[in-house]
């Protein structure tokens, strides 16, 4: 399949949580974890940690507690409006896919976890730099989530098994200090890829201050 264009690939890589039961060759995974340890990393520590579950005894374990995750996020998502941006119709559209994904999760060819190997930091820097760690593995996801658009494969980030870390770290048996910082669920999608529906920069962005405006 012929790769799409770098700006192409980013206008419309959208969340796919529907996804087809066709196996993912072990090739196509290599090349996309490839393209996530080419991401950047605080320090070029690269302690980013990726962990490939195809196995459907372990994909039935993280989808149960997925499922737990996601029956407690919903709750709190039922009790209160969507994003100003979204109509209270598209966004009950989101959270029945998000649904759909916990309840078909173990049923994706491929689940991709994202972690990181934690590192001690001194207690007078670790309130500071703590909230801080993802940038050295969101940076890996989103290199993940191109890589799959531009493969034509779906793929989505969620971190809602997360909730429950203790009970996934035994599922997936993780060392005491990798902990996982997101779950992409990769398969063939059932949905068409299309453009992406953003606010406009200038509602987002500022320039020099907050609250002066930027304009192009």
């Amino acid at each position: 399949m012929a790769e799409a264009g770098l700006f192409d690939i980013m206008y419309s890589t959208r969340s796919m949580r529907k996804l087809k039961t066709d196996p993912v060759p072990d090739a196509v995974i290599h090349q996309i974890m490839e393209a996530a340890t080419r991401a950047p990393s605080g320090t070029n520590t690269q302690h980013w940690r990726f962990l490939v579950v195809k196995d459907p005894a372990v994909k039935q374990q993280v989808q149960a507690l997925y499922q737990k995750g996601w029956s407690e996020a919903k709750a709190m998502y039922d009790n209160r409006p969507g994003p100003e941006h979204m109509s209270q119709n598209q966004f009950g559209r989101l959270l029945d896919a998000a649904t759909h994904l916990a309840e078909h999760m173990a049923e994706a060819p491929v689940l991709i976890f994202a972690c990181l190997k934690e590192r001690p930091l001194p207690p007078q820097l670790a309130a500071r730099l703590g909230r801080l760690a993802g940038s050295s593995i969101y940076p890996a996801v989103q290199n993940i989530l191109l890589t799959c658009r531009a493969l034509g494969l779906g793929a989505t980030l969620t971190t809602v098994a997360s909730l429950h870390e203790d009970e996934l770290k035994q599922v997936l048996g993780l060392p005491a200090d990798v902990n996982t910082y997101a779950l992409i669920p990769i398969g063939y999608p059932l949905g068409k890829f299309g453009p992406v529906k953003r606010l406009p920069v200038e509602e987002v962005t500022c320039l020099d201050k907050w609250g002066q405006a930027f304009v192009k």
